[in-house]
């Protein structure tokens, strides 16, 4: 279909113009002329002037295009292990699958089939082996409307037994679900007699010396007035106990536990709950966990002129994190070597302190990192200093530095910064040093200056920062009122730390991999190595051998990224593991060795009593239905007679300019072309 974005009737007058054109032109016919050939050239005349005419008016073209899409009938099938803990577990390895499977088969020849299998994971796959470790059916959900939405997608089948034990409840997921489930309940949802550990929480990490918590969740059913003891052991030693008396058929109860951090390095433990008489299940009684016990704290020397707030609000801030151990002292009575330390805060100590001579040559002679804590006297970090003398203070507001780069701020703090206290600056102009980097500058009024209330630098190595205000106490009070927490000032003031505490590691080659894995997380390395320049470099290979502990080897080589090395191993079964990583640079031989630990994925075994009632409610909200797995053939008869799901017959229009017809170009050409050369031919000028 043509059309034009002007009145229609404007064709008319485009066919009368070429038309005057032509007659124009060709009203008197020449004597020696034939009349075909002069009524030939005024007809190409009149159709090229009408057409040149006609692209004025914008010519449209429209075509409708008309298409059909198949309803989509999505297949997921519950492929983790809970599934076959029952006493059906014959018929769901053998029949099950098989039968599912001819299921999909009958319904492809009127629909579009997409089958998929799910446990931790989702995947496009058809073949079940019920192997999966862990159940996530908000997974499901989710990749449906990724991969499906604004399809025709008629009706979703789910087959599984309604346990889930990683990710959200499924019912939140159903907003987006504009199709009818259709659930295959799987499973056996007798109650059996049972008690097991449900889950354990506790710290990942723990220092040597300190206690750690230990919160064990215990469930029993059906075995009311019983007692048992719940235990953990460590190597075979118990190390703590208690008593548990079951007080309902539907028991639930939280044990906590308090253990010694007392040996380094990756500690294994057993929580083991003992057997009672009549249990049916006896492989839930036990479950292991592992804590990294760290061996050394990062230890900070606080040295202050005089109490003050700040001290306070430091010390708690920084010993948030476990990972550091706040000392702090009178600078007076400082009398000690610096070397212990990983950093050194400074707060007041000017110049006309006592320690100050043995201070600086401490700092001097251990090159520690410093952060000070002054507005006037900045003795400890040379790259600020006053470009003229002090006239008098003056309250300052803080604003983020936008070109600070040296390690990673949030958004909630660079936002909050201007919401934090003013704090008492020197009134003066400041002389900072091209290498120094500040994250938060001075707003006097609505000025937004460049004079810095902590900056940062680095002298060969050596780090140093400095807050040159007073009131940072106020900041910590600040964040408290307006959030009931110090999430905000403990970022600003940790990552400082961090930062400032952390030691540049000069080795030529460098390992990374977590200690601890989940049975079902696959077990990554990343390595660098360094020319000796310490540049980055990735020519030579780098090998891997992992080492299990029935000490069978597993081989690897590193992939090579743009200037690093990857590599993912897969995943490994649970147990305890050794590493050994080479490289070879400049003909030396660099090694780095290590451990991790894989722990063992329990959840499917915990609880294994089919939820069908979550199943029906699923069908129910979303205009299902709940059906069994012997009734396979009834689900597939209603699918198949379902007249709500239908073929949909799409129309697609689009509309292109008729000028960009280049086959019309060409022959406009040829028209003009024939009429030119005919004229010449025939002596017309």
């Amino acid at each position: 279909m043509i059309t034009t974005e002007y009145p229609i009737w404007l064709v008319l007058v485009c066919l009368l113009a070429g038309l005057g054109y032509a007659f124009l032109l060709y009203r008197k016919p020449k004597q020696d002329v034939n009349k075909t050939i002069h009524y030939g050239l005024f007809s190409l005349r009149f159709l090229v002037v009408s057409f040149l005419c006609f692209f004025l008016l914008n010519p449209l073209i429209k075509n409708t295009t008309t298409y059909t899409e198949k309803p989509i009938i999505i297949i997921a099938a519950d492929n983790s292990a809970s599934v076959i803990k029952n006493k059906d577990s014959v018929f769901y390895k053998n029949e099950f699958p098989a039968s599912l499977h001819k299921f999909s088969e009958a319904l492809a020849d009127k629909y579009e089939v997409h089958f998929m299998k799910f446990a931790g994971d989702v995947k496009q796959d058809d073949t079940l082996n019920f192997l999966g470790k862990e159940t996530n059916l908000s997974n499901v959900f989710g990749e449906i409307q990724n991969n499906f939405e604004g399809k025709n997608v008629g009706a979703f089948i789910l087959a599984t037994d309604g346990l889930y034990n990683t990710g959200s409840n499924p019912m939140s997921d159903l907003g987006n679900a504009n199709y009818p489930v259709f659930t295959i309940a799987l499973g056996d949802t007798t109650l059996q007699r049972d008690a097991f550990i449900k889950k354990i929480n506790h710290n990942q990490t723990a220092y040597i010396g300190n206690q750690f918590p230990v919160e064990i969740q215990v469930q029993a059913a059906d075995l009311q007035d019983k007692e048992a003891v719940l235990s953990i052991l460590q190597d075979g030693k118990k190390l703590a106990e208690q008593k548990i008396k079951y007080t309902s058929n539907n028991y639930t109860g939280v044990l906590n536990f308090l253990l010694n951090a007392d040996k380094a390095g990756v500690q294994r433990y057993q929580a083991v709950l003992a057997f009672t008489e009549g249990e049916q299940i006896k492989n839930n009684n036990s479950m292991p966990f592992v804590v990294d016990v760290i061996d050394k704290r990062e230890k900070i020397l606080l040295l202050v002129g005089s109490p003050h707030p700040d001290v306070a609000a430091l010390k708690q801030t920084i010993e948030a994190n476990q990972s550091y151990e706040v000392e702090v002292q009178l600078a007076e009575r400082f009398n000690t070597s610096l070397k212990p330390y990983s950093l050194l805060i400074l707060h007041n100590v000017n110049q006309n302190n006592s320690a100050y001579k043995k201070l600086s040559a401490e700092i001097t002679a251990n090159k520690t990192s410093v952060w000070q804590f002054s507005k006037n006297d900045f003795w400890a970090f040379s790259s600020v200093r006053f470009a003229s003398s002090i006239s008098r203070y003056n309250d300052a507001e803080p604003i983020f530095n936008s070109g600070f780069s040296l390690f990673n701020v949030s958004n909630e703090l660079k936002n909050y910064l201007k919401e934090f206290p003013a704090v008492t600056c020197a009134l003066t102009s400041y002389k900072v040093s091209n290498g120094a980097v500040a994250l938060i500058n001075q707003q006097i009024g609505q000025v937004q200056t460049e004079n810095p209330i902590l900056v940062f630098a680095d002298n060969g190595g050596q780090k140093s920062a400095l807050f040159c205000a007073e009131g940072l106490w106020r900041w910590k009070l600040r964040d408290f009122a307006d959030h009931e927490n110090n999430t905000v000032f403990e970022e600003l003031i940790q990552k400082t730390v961090q930062y400032l505490s952390v030691k540049a590691d000069k080795s030529f080659f460098r390992v990374f991999t977590k200690k601890i894995i989940n049975e079902n997380e696959p077990l990554e390395f990343d390595a660098e190595a360094f020319n000796p320049s310490y540049e980055l470099i990735n020519e030579p290979e780098v090998s891997l051998v992992i080492t299990d502990e029935a000490k069978k080897q597993f081989t690897y080589t590193f992939s090579k990224t743009t200037n690093a090395y990857h590599l993912s191993a897969g995943n490994f079964p649970a147990g305890d593991y050794r590493y050994t990583v080479q490289v070879k640079i400049n003909n030396q031989l660099y090694t780095q060795k290590g451990t991790f630990t894989v722990k063992p994925l329990l959840a499917e075994f915990t609880s294994t009593t089919a939820d069908h009632a979550l199943l029906y409610n699923i069908s129910r909200k979303t205009g299902g239905q709940l059906f069994y797995p012997k009734q396979l053939n009834d689900l597939q008869k209603k699918l198949l007679d379902n007249d709500n799901i239908k073929t949909l017959v799409h129309e697609q229009k689009q509309v292109n300019d008729f000028i960009n017809l280049k086959a019309l170009f060409f022959i406009l050409l040829v028209f003009l072309s024939v009429e030119w050369f005919t004229r010449k031919y025939n002596g017309l000028s």
